[in-house]
């Protein structure tokens, strides 16, 4: 296991975590609140399958409960607090696209929703926070905004999301090309897209050379640090996905490391590691990620684990 200079990485002994709910072949996209910042001191992970969008509480971080199903037509949750209020962003696509996405026809369209909460129970209605609308956003395989992470930088809230579509022959669907960013100086908006994408896959890049993924972007001593899962093409003709963590002084330009900090191994992370969420308590992080055991669709399946980061004490 490969680690930065200051956080240690080490895949949890229970892995994985929670499977997906039937008829689904994956639960994924975790988005993860922390027992000391939710309404009810539990934790709380919503994460989606082909169904739709699931929450899940635990009592430790370890053992979830059983699924509560939230919305359909909805996928790559995440989750920001303010105050009192929870706000629950996600992509939203057309009806019944995501079972039928190996289909070629119709294409994708989708676009960025977010709902409020006061107890993760009750959401209120949908309100569309972003819509594809530049040249990046769309591809020959439709048009795509999606994973939305939320931060905020001082008195403006930053929206990062992944854009347009690549696909991936040997699993026989696509995953994004690419990654940007919009601002706002209210939550829901409106929002401007920085005109270019910020990470674009590069030939010369062996953990993204193919899409960008997305990102996870924290705040942290002083500097923001990216959590991306780079799409890759390796020496055999073989797709994968690792988990890569970019550093930046100003969370718009990042330097790339030379290695993930996490990649696939095998069984349930046989091919694919994916998109995740991270959150530190104290000095240790929890970075709850999901994965993929087999390339195509009509085989893989996809579970979601924990990744516990320590970081060094000075």
């Amino acid at each position: 296991m490969n680690g930065s200079q200051e956080i240690t990485w080490t895949l949890h002994k229970e892995n994985p975590l929670i499977a997906p709910p039937w008829p689904s072949p994956i639960i994924a996209d975790p988005s993860l609140l922390l027992p000391e910042t939710s309404p009810d001191g539990k934790w709380h992970l919503i994460a989606h399958s082909i169904l739709g969008l699931h929450s899940f509480t635990s009592e430790d971080g370890i053992h979830w409960s059983r699924p509560s199903f939230l919305f359909a037509n909805a996928m790559r949750p995440y989750l920001y607090q303010e105050g009192e209020t929870y706000y629950l962003f996600y992509e939203r696509y057309r009806s019944f696209q995501l079972p039928f996405s190996w289909v070629p026809f119709p294409k994708w369209k989708s676009r960025i929703e977010v709902r409020r909460s006061k107890d993760l129970k009750h959401w209120s209605k949908p309100h569309t926070v972003l819509l594809p609308h530049l040249s990046w956003h769309e591809s020959k395989y439709g048009k795509s905004i999606s994973n939305p992470c939320l931060i905020k930088v001082e008195k403006i809230y930053r929206l990062y999301y992944s854009a347009s579509l690549e696909r991936i022959e040997d699993c026989g669907f696509c995953e994004p090309r690419y990654i940007g960013y919009a601002e706002s100086e209210r939550i829901t908006g409106p929002y401007t897209s920085a005109t270019e994408p910020m990470i674009t896959p590069e030939v010369s890049d062996p953990h993204c050379n193919l899409a960008a993924g997305a990102m996870k972007v924290v705040e942290h001593n002083g500097q923001y640090l990216g959590f991306q899962n780079g799409i890759y093409v390796d020496e055999r003709s073989v797709s994968g996905s690792a988990i890569l963590l970019l550093k930046s002084a100003d969370g718009i330009t990042w330097s790339r490391p030379t290695e993930p900090i996490l990649k696939p191994t095998s069984g349930w992370m046989r091919s694919h590691v994916y998109a995740l969420d991270v959150k530190r308590r104290g000095k240790t992080w929890y970075l709850y990620f999901n994965a993929r055991d087999d390339w195509h669709w009509t085989r893989g399946k996809e579970k979601i684990g924990l990744l516990l980061g320590e970081e060094a004490v000075p």
